[in-house]
Formats: structure tokens, C-alpha cells, sequence
């Protein structure tokens, strides 16, 4: 079985979407800012090889109603050429698009997961949504947070590691461009 990740990018003071996150700014205000690093026209190729390796090892992703309802629009797919897993309290039919599908879930957390690792196929299973990503980590799901630490304050928007409580981690992983700074982390709690 593969791994379950947390993927984000993040400012350095925390936030993982500007504010005012809405189908206009699917990223907040300023929030695109956080990934900048991925569409430049000359990647570092350090963040390039980063990229490459994420994409190599999902297999499935999780994602909360409102990352889907404001991400679809500008993915125009689902967010990794893979089965993709929405988290919502409204049941509706799959959605076929270019790569993949995505499949509603309603019944929770633990039931999308569990259905993503199948999907996934032994490969990793990404979460992705700052709330999302709060239950996860809440109910000790997470096996590893990736952090891509961007160098740039944002002020405010949504904050990931905001009313968790203590959760302890172990760094395994540092990768250094001068655009962002990849931070990898296995919960040991």
C-alpha cells in the first residue's frame, strides 16, 4: 500500500491560499503567488525533478468539495492524470474527464481514503484542501506532509497547520531551489 501525502505549498508565514479564496481566486488573493514556482518558463531544475517524482508515485488523490468546485474550472481535469476522490455531503454521479474520473464520496473521511488506496493501486494517495487536509491529519491519517515552503508573506488567507494540536514529525526530506524550498516530514505521532 502506498503512502498517504499532504501535499501543499505554503507561505512563510503560513498560508497555504490568500484570502477571499472564491471561483475568481481559486487560490485567495495573491495566492497564486504559491506556485508560481511550478509555471515558470524556466523551471530550477531541482523543483522540476521534485514535480517528476510526485507525479511518478500518486496513484489516487482526495480532494474537499470546495478545492473541486474552484479548482475545476482552471484544472479543466482532475488536478493529477489519476483517480481522483471528492470529499462532499452531496451525492452525485462520477465525472469522466480528459486523465481520470472523479468519484463523490459522502460517507467520510475514512471511506474516501480507504477507497482511494484502492484506486491508487500501491501507488501514494495525495490529499489535497487546507480543510481536508486539517481532517486528515486530525484523525491520523497522514503518513507524510510535503511542504513546499514559498519565500513570500501573503498576510492572511487559509492557514493547513491551524487547530491540529501537537503532531510530531520527522524530517526525511530537503530540497532547495531559489524559488521555494521542499520540506518532507513522516508523522510519528
Amino acid at each position: 500500500m502506498g503512502t498517504v501525502v499532504l501535499y501543499k505549498s505554503m507561505s512563510l508565514d503560513g498560508f497555504v491560499a490568500g484570502p477571499h479564496v472564491r471561483a475568481e481566486h481559486p487560490m485567495g488573493e495573491g495566492g497564486e503567488r504559491l506556485h508560481e514556482w511550478m509555471f515558470t518558463e524556466r523551471p530550477d531544475p531541482r523543483d522540476k525533478e521534485f514535480v517528476a517524482a510526485i507525479m511518478a508515485s500518486v496513484g489516487a488523490v482526495v480532494v474537499g468539495r470546495r478545492t473541486f468546485d474552484v479548482g475545476l474550472p482552471h484544472w479543466q481535469d482532475t488536478p493529477y492524470p489519476v483517480p481522483t476522490l471528492v470529499l462532499t455531503h452531496q451525492a452525485r454521479d462520477e465525472l469522466a474527464m480528459k486523465s481520470a474520473t472523479f468519484t463523490f464520496v459522502t460517507d467520510g473521511i475514512a471511506s474516501s481514503l480507504e477507497s482511494a488506496q484502492d484506486a491508487a493501486g500501491g501507488k501514494d494517495v495525495i490529499v489535497m484542501g487546507a480543510q481536508t487536509g486539517r481532517q486528515f491529519l486530525s484523525a491520523g491519517l497522514v503518513d507524510e506532509l510535503q511542504i513546499s515552503l514559498v519565500p513570500v508573506v501573503l498576510g492572511g488567507g487559509t492557514r493547513l497547520l491551524e487547530d491540529l494540536g501537537p503532531i510530531e514529525l520527522e524530517r526525511t526530506q530537503v530540497i532547495a531551489s531559489d524559488a521555494v524550498t521542499h520540506l518532507r516530514f513522516r508523522v510519528t505521532t
